[in-house]
């Protein structure tokens, strides 16, 4: 696949996908006859892993860390499931702190719903506002 292929098929700017390379967080790319990059499957599989790593929140110094131990081969397994625990760890964190957050705003917003019915039900019965 040529870079605009990948970049449409997987969401993802041609410089982003060419600075992941370039930085060692996906393995560098066959290239064809003509030195273009010629992306397969194996590729894909990384540059979507990178991608979901990502908005996971986790680190291109963490990923980097990852995609060397990965090209080190298995003896660097148990490091690599160390780093994808630790990252595992840190997301449950997080997403309990969203959910807290996510839980206060759905509060204030429940908070200010019934302040505006309130409000409303005391100008319908004052006369001065009508419904639409």
């Amino acid at each position: 696949m040529t870079i605009t292929e990948v970049c449409e098929q997987l969401n993802i700017s041609p410089d982003t996908l060419r600075y992941y390379e370039r930085i060692g967080l996906i393995p560098p790319v066959k290239r064809n006859e003509r030195g273009v990059r010629d992306y397969g499957e194996i590729d894909l599989n990384w540059i979507e892993f990178i991608k979901c790593m990502r908005s996971a929140g986790l680190s291109i110094e963490v990923l980097m860390e990852y995609v060397q131990l990965c090209m080190q081969g298995d003896k660097t397994v148990q490091a690599r499931k160390e780093i994808l625990q630790e990252q595992r760890d840190q997301l449950v964190v997080k997403i309990e702190e969203m959910k807290k957050t996510l839980d206060m705003l759905n509060h204030k917003i429940e908070v200010y719903e019934s302040t505006v019915l309130k409000k409303e039900k005391e100008l319908i019965q004052s006369g001065d506002y009508e419904l639409p």
